[in-house]
């Protein structure tokens, strides 16, 4: 499901579509939806599958592609080549299979504390080497529950994100109202770490995914993703575009909106 607002005209004026991290909705994207509609901009914020208000369980969609669903149906539907995707953490990586697939319909992508996958790699890669830097499952995890599942794909888990996660890793620089609200909303992710499409290394490649204009946002006070591993993906993709949010931690939307909503007009009118 999404949520489309606002319309614009001018050749300036350009649609976001706003992809959110794993286990979040359309709704971390509250902040940002108004200021950008305020500058005459086209807002899509889509709920990945089994995301946010969608209807569908987990353990129900069976692969990476049919999670990154609505993002592809909606870019497929966009009747002009104006978008600027913007993904945030795991939304990253859908982004990234959109503009493998689309890649005359976006002007720019932009990855805001994201995963952010490189031409010649797996996507995967990005999530493997988070866990490669982070000293223990436990620091990984706290307070995180795996739940198993089970898909066309076999047994299986799905993360459920913890409150002390939340707090701790993930809005700890935010307002208290905008983790109460995610400590309410969130749901369970599939990371798909296994999956075909994810493991697959000739996935990404240079005349479509590596054509397209990359901006990296990155949030130096993010507690989930270090500095250091942003920009390391960042100089896996030589020529990306980077933009640092002082203070920002990993829900940059929500712990400096103004400041991200800057970028993002920015991006908007330079692409």
């Amino acid at each position: 499901m999404s949520q489309e607002m606002g319309s614009s005209t001018g050749e300036r004026r350009k649609h976001f579509v706003l992809v959110h991290g794993l286990g979040h909705g359309a709704w971390c994207w509250y902040k940002v939806v108004p200021v950008l509609e305020a500058a005459g901009h086209r807002v899509t914020a889509l709920d990945l599958a089994a995301s946010g208000v969608h209807p569908g369980r987990v353990e129900d969609v069976h692969s990476f592609e049919d999670y990154s669903r609505p993002l592809l149906d909606a870019v497929a539907a966009a009747d002009d080549n104006r978008l600027v995707l913007v993904g945030h953490s795991h939304g990253g990586l859908s982004v990234a299979l959109a503009m493998e697939r689309f890649p005359g319909k976006v002007a720019a992508a932009v990855f805001a504390a994201a995963a952010m996958p490189c031409v010649g790699k797996h996507m995967g890669i990005t999530t493997e080497e988070f866990m490669r830097r982070t000293a223990s499952l436990e620091e990984q995890l706290m307070d995180c529950e795996m739940v198993p599942i089970s898909n066309n794909q076999g047994a299986g888990v799905a993360i459920s994100v913890g409150p002390e996660f939340l707090a701790r890793k993930y809005y700890q620089h935010s307002p208290a109202e905008d983790l109460a609200l995610a400590k309410m909303l969130v749901r369970p992710g599939n990371q798909f770490l296994d999956d075909r499409v994810m493991k697959d290394e000739t996935l990404l490649t240079a005349g479509n995914y590596g054509s397209v204009k990359k901006v990296f946002v990155v949030a130096k006070a993010d507690g989930s993703s270090t500095e250091e591993m942003q920009r390391w993906m960042v100089a896996l993709s030589p020529g990306t575009e980077v933009e640092e949010i002082a203070g920002a931690d990993h829900a940059v939307m929500s712990s400096k909106p103004r400041e991200f909503c800057d970028v993002l007009l920015k991006i908007a009118h330079t692409c």
